[in-house]
């Protein structure tokens, strides 16, 4: 039976660090990784808990021009119709923020949840077959903590039309577009969110409900 390490005062104190320095990254430097290095973190993201152990994620690294720009012009027609739903001030805050990397970032990672995956034969998701889904944000959130370790940032995409997304990367037409994600340096180290330091939004108290019943 293996032993289990000693997660210890200093290793908690630099967790505690991890999640408060990891941030949603918008501005990349355009350094590329080292080789392998995507290969690496992926692996790691892969130890995530999956429903019934099914490991549902599809990982697809968008590296040709084309694709890219047509990811780049999907997200742009997206941030126009959301910029119409707001007014005045907050119209105006909406416009001057940063809200993607896609043109900066070395690495563009399409995450998808493929429903149709036989692997774990269905344990756990015949009642809640959203667990599917669940479990590739569960690799996401991994992926962005061990990114983080490494020092590479990550930027979670999410204004985007997600049906065009399996068009635009030729992939397999059941599989659903879970997270679309830029990776790579970041060009300023922030422990603040962004949107924070913008004014957009603040953070609230952490706050535990625990009901009894």
């Amino acid at each position: 039976m293996a032993q289990a390490p000693l997660f210890d005062d200093q290793f908690r104190a630099t967790l505690a660090d991890l999640l408060i320095w990891r941030r949603d990254v918008r501005r990349f430097r355009p350094d590329p990784l080292p080789p392998g290095l995507i290969h690496e973190l992926l692996a790691l993201a892969c130890l995530a808990p999956s429903v019934g152990f099914s490991q549902p994620w599809r990982w697809v690294t968008v590296d040709a021009s084309d694709r890219r720009q047509a990811i780049i012009q999907n997200f742009q027609q997206a941030n126009r119709q959301a910029l119409a739903d707001f007014e005045g001030t907050r119209a105006a805050l909406y416009a001057r923020l940063k809200l993607a990397g896609l043109v900066e970032a070395p690495v563009h990672l399409a995450v998808f949840v493929d429903p149709a995956t036989d692997v774990g034969q269905g344990l756990g998701r015949r009642t809640m077959p959203e667990m599917l889904p669940y479990s590739v944000v569960c690799a996401v959130n991994t992926l962005w903590l061990v990114a983080r370790a490494h020092g590479i940032g990550l930027g979670w995409v999410s204004i985007l039309d997600p049906l065009q997304v399996p068009a635009t990367l030729d992939i397999p037409g059941h599989w659903r577009l879970v997270a679309y994600l830029c990776l790579g340096y970041a060009d300023d180290e922030q422990d603040q969110p962004e949107l924070e330091r913008e004014g957009w939004a603040a953070r609230q108290p952490p706050e535990v409900v625990l009901l009894k019943r």
